[in-house]
């Protein structure tokens, strides 16, 4: 992510005011000399963020991600999960949707993030703007909406804290419409890069991948069924993270092994897409970029609540490349993000960073 000063902050605000605006007359207004002034200006030129004159100033300064919100409900059981029977356990209410939750982990990782979404004139809806504002997410740009009430998310783990079952009421989303994403267009096309969940309808999904084309889109494919959405436009994204099952229906290519995950990858390169990252549950990640693939597996663990595992993995796939990471330290970072994510209790731990991450990232393995 591109860092700047104070000063470099105020000169922008000066020239987007006026873009013609001389070297001379910004030294007055901000009692600095002209010289310290071309200074300045230089720096941000290098930076990308001014591009000749006069002093065109690229406002492509966020994320945006375009998908759901919603309030999860998680049971747990103390002891082994008895079907068709009541289990002894606990029972966690935490804000939730894909799109939000990568929103969550990007603001936690500390960048500047807009949500795109929509939510019911409700409580948990005003629940969901209120403590996603606090963390960090830009929720200014959320739809509200009298017709159906907020997402809602129920899943039932296991004895492992692993998802056994899950019901997701989603019908608030047929309100995610092409007026919104028409509304919302100038804001969402100043983006770094845009984030989409398969959680909107599916002419809406396409549509909304076809106007913002000329970006750098990331697809988080969410499920089997919704990954088909993205079938006939995957090309147009730039890095995909499907899991097995979700690769092989976007593909067409069964894989059965590391032949397989190669072809399929090829196939994806092939439609446009620059980055595919394969997830494969215990066995790992399979990357390519187009000139390097391999496979990196996480440490050994017991999660405490798996379900916020990808999301975590999507943000740090964001994340990496907005900061420039190689393929492989992409791999190790989203790995990192997802092992720290399954450390917690939480959909999302609480003390995601990039620090943290990195002590993780050491214990990748590549595998051979």
């Amino acid at each position: 992510m591109i860092k700047i000063t104070q000063r470099e902050f105020e000169i922008i605000e000066i020239i987007k005011k006026n873009p013609f605006v001389s070297q001379q007359e910004i030294a007055e207004a901000l009692q600095i000399t002209r010289s310290s002034v071309a200074v300045h200006i230089t720096n941000l030129t290098r930076k990308g963020i001014i591009r000749g004159r006069g002093y065109v100033v690229d406002e492509r300064d966020h994320v945006s991600v375009i998908g759901g919100a919603n309030m999860d409900i998680v049971g747990y059981p103390f002891h082994e999960l008895k079907r068709q029977d009541s289990n002894p356990g606990g029972v966690k209410v935490s804000l939730g949707g894909v799109g939000r939750n990568i929103a969550e982990n990007l603001a936690r990782l500390g960048t500047h993030t807009k949500m795109f979404t929509v939510v019911g004139e409700d409580i948990y809806g005003d629940q969901i703007i209120k403590e996603s504002e606090k963390i960090g997410i830009d929720m200014s740009h959320v739809k509200r909406v009298q017709e159906e009430g907020t997402g809602t998310y129920l899943a039932i783990l296991d004895h492992e804290n692993d998802m056994d079952l899950a019901i997701a009421s989603m019908n608030i989303f047929k309100k995610l419409d092409r007026k919104y994403l028409e509304d919302s267009k100038q804001v969402i096309l100043k983006s770094q890069v845009i984030v989409f969940d398969t959680n909107l309808e599916e002419e809406i999904f396409r549509y909304g991948v076809d106007l913002f084309k000329e970006n750098d889109l990331f697809l988080d494919t969410v499920s089997h069924t919704k990954a088909l959405r993205a079938k006939s436009v995957i090309g147009a994204f730039h890095t995909i993270k499907p899991n097995r099952l979700e690769a092989e229906a976007l593909s067409g290519i069964a894989i059965q092994d590391y032949h397989d995950l190669e072809k399929a990858c090829g196939f994806f390169h092939s439609e446009g897409v620059k980055n595919v990252f394969i997830t494969l549950g215990p066995e790992g990640v399979f990357y390519s970029d187009g000139l390097k693939n391999g496979m990196m597996k996480a440490p050994k663990m017991t999660p405490k609540n798996a379900t916020g595992a990808g999301d975590a993995f999507q943000a740090a796939l964001v994340y990496s490349e907005l900061h420039g990471f190689p393929i492989k330290d992409k791999v190790r970072f989203a790995i990192g993000a997802s092992v720290m994510a399954m450390n917690a209790y939480e959909t999302i731990n609480p003390d995601l960073s990039e620090s943290e991450i990195r002590k993780i990232m050491k214990k990748v393995e590549e595998m051979k």
